[in-house]
């Protein structure tokens, strides 16, 4: 009776919100990628919308949260993207530190690509950050991508 108890007070907690997620539900586009719970509250009873959202303005706000998140989806990677151009045009710090977050995700061939060429550019360079950068500093306006509603 105890262990239905617990499932049920489980399934409610879950149901109400009480629970935290740390990835998207299961069947959804991007149910591989997993994020640290300790670093992002995010309530179960969130739509995956709301989910990528807030992870996205967590990643904008704080770019280095960024590695605490496994297989990135390609607008969290863009959100990335768009803080390493910022940097590189604004030559406010080096953007080194991101761009090797970057790299690092796409180490697993489970991390959908958010830009064409990008995965080859990093694995061809060897996980060289000075030749990501460039390949990323020679695309002006590849950052301005249009968000489709899914």
């Amino acid at each position: 009776m105890i262990p239905t108890l617990l499932q049920a007070l489980a399934y409610v907690s879950r149901v109400c919100g009480f629970d935290t997620v740390d990835s998207f539900p299961p069947g959804h586009q991007y149910a591989r990628t997993r994020w640290n719970r300790a670093y992002f509250d995010i309530a179960s009873d969130v739509k995956p919308e709301q989910i990528e959202r807030s992870l996205c303005e967590s990643i904008t706000n704080t770019p280095l949260i960024f590695s605490h998140i496994t297989h990135p989806t390609p607008r969290m990677q863009r959100a990335l993207l768009a803080v390493i151009e910022m940097r590189m045009r604004r030559s406010c710090g080096s953007p080194t530190d991101l761009v090797a977050l970057l790299m690092n995700a796409y180490r697993s061939p489970h991390t959908p690509d958010a830009m064409p060429n990008l995965r080859k550019v990093i694995e061809d360079s060897g996980y060289d950050t000075n030749a990501v950068l460039g390949f990323l500093g020679a695309m002006p306006s590849a950052f301005d991508v249009i968000e489709a509603a899914h």
